[in-house]
């Protein structure tokens, strides 16, 4: 797994290449969290580069949320296609968050 991060205007875009799974998960649960703790609040994710999420990645988007809740903080999730879209509708996560079809349309709205 590989993330990179960039910053438009106030908005924070995480893209994720690879796999999110039992392996990767405390690499991305790190990474967020120190993000969080320097005040970046509207986040938006981008997954167009993600091939798999496995039901440790939900949890870790899940514990992000979360985090972000506390802090007042917002999530989106942008370029989700194939398996990782299907295993948002499964597991009831794309009734839970704002998903969007691309990165600029998430972050529209979040200003």
């Amino acid at each position: 797994m590989e993330l990179n991060k960039k910053k438009i205007g106030d908005v924070t875009v995480i893209g994720i290449t690879g796999r999110m799974d039992a392996i990767t998960t405390s690499t991305y649960d790190s990474y967020m969290d120190n993000i969080i703790n320097d005040g970046e609040i509207k986040i938006v994710m981008d997954f167009g580069k993600l091939d798999y999420i496995s039901s440790a990645g939900l949890r870790s988007v899940l514990t992000t949320a979360k985090k972000l809740k506390t802090v007042n903080g917002m999530l989106a999730f942008a370029n989700l296609s194939g398996m990782v879209n299907e295993v948002f509708e499964i597991s009831g996560f794309a009734s839970m968050f704002s998903i969007y079809n691309t990165e600029d349309e998430a972050i529209e709205k979040m200003k």
